[in-house]
């Protein structure tokens, strides 16, 4: 099947058509995605806190996030695929932002990249794409910035944040972005990008106006008690996967398992004769 580049995700908004979006970070949860039908997929930062357990984005590393995004790339041949630029990764320089962003691209086959900020990522984003690389622009809740914010706090509430947030989106557009995510804002103040961007607009926490709504996989199908507000939880898969677990301590406990259909047997005859060779043992 063809793979989804940018201008699928051009089609897709000029007809309308809304493309399912999900975040996650290894093979097997990307094959899902690709049978499911997922038409976008990001290889997040967020992997800092889902795969290895920390309190916020600021871990990820780019070198361990290309060797996911390889992976994914693999699980999900077609998706269009963004790889974020971890903190430290691009705001040393412009030319170290080229050189990290380049080997997504190269090493994983990425179809974009991601950087998060405000007024001070447009040169950035300016700078990449007259590079030939495809930048996605993240803006409200940016989580890299988290001690800026002060936690994970809902953006643009009141009417001048909203509107500077709304300035840097279209800012973002004329620099040469792809696409935008924002990210937990009121879904009035999303209206307002939905209207005025050309460029597809995905929504994370920002309600029914945008291209493309997104839930973290781990979070759609259960695997954490808490999640969210904006995340709906589809399956319980945690609670299914500890029973499976359980049943299996269970079994080898009371050794149910593993039973004779779960071993493997010599040919005929060859027990015999290696008891024999045995004997001198």
């Amino acid at each position: 099947m063809k793979r989804k580049g940018v201008p699928y995700l051009y089609e897709k908004k000029a007809k309308g058509e809304k493309m399912p979006r999900t975040a996650l970070y290894d093979y097997p949860m990307a094959c899902i995605a690709e049978e499911a039908g997922i038409d976008i997929i990001n290889v997040g930062d967020s992997i800092s806190m889902i795969t290895f357990g920390n309190e916020d984005t600021l871990g990820a590393k780019l070198d361990i996030m290309i060797e996911h995004a390889i992976a994914v790339r693999k699980g999900a041949p077609t998706a269009f695929i963004m790889g974020d630029m971890p903190f430290g990764s691009y705001q040393v320089s412009e030319e170290e932002a080229v050189r990290n962003a380049i080997r997504y691209l190269k090493e994983a086959g990425t179809d974009s990249v991601k950087i998060e900020g405000g007024a001070e990522i447009v040169p950035l984003i300016r700078r990449l794409t007259e590079a030939s690389i495809p930048v996605v622009a993240h803006t409200g809740l940016t989580p890299q910035s988290i001690n800026l914010l002060g936690g994970y706090k809902t953006q643009g509430r009141d009417a001048e944040a909203a509107y500077q947030l709304i300035k840097n989106v279209i800012e973002f557009e004329k620099a040469g972005a792809v696409a935008v995510v924002v990210e937990s804002v009121p879904q009035e103040v999303a209206r307002i990008i939905y209207e005025k961007l050309s460029i597809p607009f995905l929504g994370t926490g920002a309600g029914p106006y945008s291209d493309s709504p997104m839930i973290n996989l781990y979070d759609l199908l259960g695997f954490f008690e808490r999640t969210p507000r904006f995340a709906k939880r589809y399956a319980n898969l945690k609670e299914i996967a500890v029973e499976a677990t359980n049943t299996f301590v269970s079994e080898v406990r009371k050794q149910i398992y593993p039973g004779p259909e779960h071993c493997y047997n010599m040919h005929e005859g060859e027990y015999d004769k290696l008891v024999s060779l045995c004997k001198d043992l």
